[in-house]
């Protein structure tokens, strides 16, 4: 697929097939994404690989977190889906330095937003399915933990990414209107 074509018909899915990307396809993915705009060269981000056989540890984190902000039954249905949708999980954690005035916290967290995009973008390359969620299982103190989360820092994504549950990755039928959203200062 043309890089183009991609970019304007890429979207989420939330349908996996069983596969996970290997070490050496995690490499290229992880190599495209230090490769976004980043103000001051601060690869303010990390990234955590949840894979197969740690989903059950990372449904226990989202049950914390559903426990924590009283999200009840529901919120522990949503974390046993969350936890068993994909083959594997990338969080991504933005590294926020605070007090640097030349780039503020704001722009640490875009730069990681971007290195989350690198990575679908780079995952949807390779032929791997992904989709970014985030809600209130972000602010769990126990997934924050895990995360090895300081004060300032900021889980952005949690990435899941597999295999197309069949056939190729999921594609929008047509790229979108672009008519309110673009305008050119006069």
């Amino acid at each position: 697929m043309k890089t183009l074509d991609l970019l304007q018909l890429r979207r989420s899915s939330k349908k996996f097939g069983t596969k996970a990307p290997n070490k050496a396809q995690l490499d290229i993915i992880f190599k495209a994404a230090l490769r976004v705009p980043d103000h001051g060269h601060l690869k303010p981000y990390q990234f955590f690989v949840i894979e197969q056989q740690q989903l059950v540890t990372f449904r226990d984190y989202l049950n914390a977190a559903a426990e924590e902000f009283d999200l009840g039954e529901d919120g522990s249905k949503k974390a046993k889906k969350i936890s068993s949708q994909a083959p594997m999980i990338i969080a991504v954690v933005a590294k926020v330095t605070k007090d640097l005035p030349k780039v503020p916290a704001w722009e640490q967290i875009v730069t990681a937003g971007c290195a989350t995009y690198a990575i679908q973008l780079a995952a949807n390359t390779l032929g791997f399915e992904t989709c970014w969620i985030t809600n209130k299982w972000v602010n769990g103190s126990a997934l924050r933990q895990a995360l090895h989360c300081q004060d300032a820092d900021k889980i952005v994504a949690l990435l899941m990414i597999g295999s197309p549950e069949e056939g190729e990755i999921t594609l929008a039928s047509q790229t979108e209107d672009i008519s309110g959203f673009v305008h050119y200062l006069k």
